[in-house]
């Protein structure tokens, strides 16, 4: 059959095709921007008729009308695989679930133990030979298809098509129904400028980086400012191989430090998974050629990170504690985040030629009271650990960058509390010596 003869016998409004969903269904809405907005709001004009509807999804800037809709979860009942700032609000008021995960992972979590009635997904406008890109939730978006029993593809103007080297685009002929959506303005999330404690951090970092790495970035503001400050460094000819694309990169492309050219793996290629930016990043990635889209199977995998030579993984983190315990993604039992790829790239960097990780963190915060805590403590307490201590690497404040790899307990405590600030050092190291990680020569 002719794809546009297709493409229009499949054509249907979002009523009609969230009209496919029935009670105790599963349905998944992908990732990010590829977050069918028009669906979601046909979906939840269906409420009173619907009972148990599972939905899932990831860092979506809402609102998500389905949770808004239904307070006390009698229809709908939704879940993230990483919080973002909307979601996480969900979640503390208990109107959404968080579902641990590795991004690595996902595929195999779907083709092996989860149920998809029905995968929602936004797309870009069908091309002349039938397909459509999956834009910036292409990283995931494939694995939910491939298992859905129902797929449909809500199409918008606005979406940028993402260059790939696999799972990037959905053909018509595997779609049952398609929605347009028109033009609708996508979620922009522009790096935030750099403050005087990430120029502080950065600078700790930057003598590690040698002309030539690749580089990582994690999700988040802090490590989306490095990449704005890596721009204005005197580094050269970088790489890219990411999770997640976004106004960082952007920046260091336009200062002509990311060319890509001495990647050994993909040369001239930047890779990525997800992509989240401003609309001057959405323009950039558009049918780009200097980048490729990949599946987080295989952008994540710890092994193909690995044939990144000077593979350099830059993430966020909350806290840590004195045995190198990371906390990037809950603050008590309250999840912030997700793991995501931390712990992919973590990993991966690892096993690289000349490869390095980072995970960096102000040395202190200050709670609603306005009380200063220390971002390094005795011990995580009751936060989630995200890196566990046997694969911690460098950990960096604005008081320095210290490596944990292969240190034993009073190294670590040794360290930590040389980059924890300088207010909360001494009670440090009354609770390193209480928990026996002290030895009674150590300098004060």
């Amino acid at each position: 059959m002719d794809v546009y003869a297709e493409y229009r016998m499949k054509l249907r409004t979002a009523d009609q095709a969230a009209a496919l969903v029935k009670s105790g269904d599963w349905v998944d809405y992908a990732s990010n921007i590829g977050f069918p907005v028009s669906l979601d709001e046909a979906l939840a004009r269906r409420r009173d008729e619907l009972k148990n509807v599972k939905v899932r999804g990831n860092l979506l800037p809402g609102p998500i009308q389905i949770a808004e809709c239904d307070p006390a979860m009698e229809h709908f009942v939704y879940q993230t695989w990483h919080c973002s700032g909307y979601e996480r609000k969900l979640c503390d008021k208990g109107r959404a679930f968080f579902t641990p995960m590795l991004f690595r992972n996902l595929a195999w979590y779907y083709k092996n133990f989860l149920t998809v009635n029905v995968a929602m997904v936004s797309v870009s406008p069908m091309d002349r030979h039938g397909y459509f890109n999956l834009g910036g939730s292409l990283g995931l978006s494939r694995a939910i298809i491939d298992c859905a029993d129902i797929v449909i593809l809500e199409v918008n103007e606005a979406m940028p098509r993402i260059r790939g080297g696999m799972d990037e685009v959905v053909h018509i002929s595997q779609a049952d129904c398609v929605v347009e959506a028109g033009y609708r303005p996508l979620w922009e999330m522009p790096s935030p400028p750099p403050g005087e404690t990430d120029k502080q951090i950065a600078q700790h970092i930057f003598p590690h980086i040698r002309d030539g790495a690749t580089i990582q970035l994690g999700i988040g503001g802090m490590p989306n400012a490095l990449g704005e400050l890596i721009a204005a460094s005197d580094l050269k000819d970088l790489g890219m191989h990411t999770e997640l694309c976004s106004d960082g990169y952007l920046a260091m492309f336009k200062a002509g430090k990311l060319t890509n050219r001495r990647k050994t793996l993909l040369p001239g290629k930047g890779v990525l998974g997800l992509a989240i930016g401003s609309r001057e990043f959405y323009d950039w990635v558009d049918d780009n050629p200097g980048l490729a889209g990949y599946p987080l199977s295989y952008v994540n995998d710890p092994a193909v990170i690995a044939l990144n030579e000077n593979m350099i993984s830059i993430n966020g983190c909350l806290g840590a504690d004195l045995y190198g315990q990371v906390g990037s993604e809950s603050a008590g039992t309250r999840q912030i985040s997700g793991t995501g790829g931390q712990l992919d790239f973590v990993t991966g960097a690892s096993m690289a030629k000349g490869g390095k990780s980072f995970l960096c963190m102000s040395s202190t915060y200050r709670d609603k009271a306005g009380t200063l805590h220390s971002r390094i403590r005795p011990s995580l307490g009751g936060d989630i650990v995200t890196t566990p201590r046997s694969q911690a690497y460098y950990l960096v404040t604005e008081y320095g960058a210290v490596n944990l790899a292969g240190k034993s307990t009073w190294e670590r405590a040794e360290a930590l509390i040389s980059i924890a600030h300088p207010d909360f050092r001494e009670e440090l190291i009354k609770a390193a010596e209480e928990q026996r990680i002290w030895l009674p020569s150590e300098k004060r």
